[in-house]
C-alpha cells in the first residue's frame, strides 16, 4: 500500500500551520490556503522548505 498522506498540522499556541508533505517535506505559514496550495504543488515544491513568518 503506498501512502500518500498530506497533514496540515497546527502548532498550539500560536497562528501558524505545517504542512507536512508525503514525500516528508514540511512547510510553515499563517494560513490554510497558502499551507494547502504548497502541499497540492507536489511534486513541484523543494524539500524541507519553510515559508518566512514573522
Amino acid at each position: 500500500m503506498t501512502s500518500a498522506l498530506l497533514q496540515v498540522v497546527w502548532s498550539p499556541g500560536s497562528d501558524h500551520l505545517t504542512g507536512v508533505c508525503h514525500c516528508g517535506a514540511e512547510y510553515r505559514a499563517d494560513g490554510p490556503v497558502e499551507v494547502w496550495q504548497w502541499l497540492l504543488a507536489h511534486p513541484d515544491h523543494e524539500a524541507s522548505i519553510e515559508a518566512g513568518i514573522d
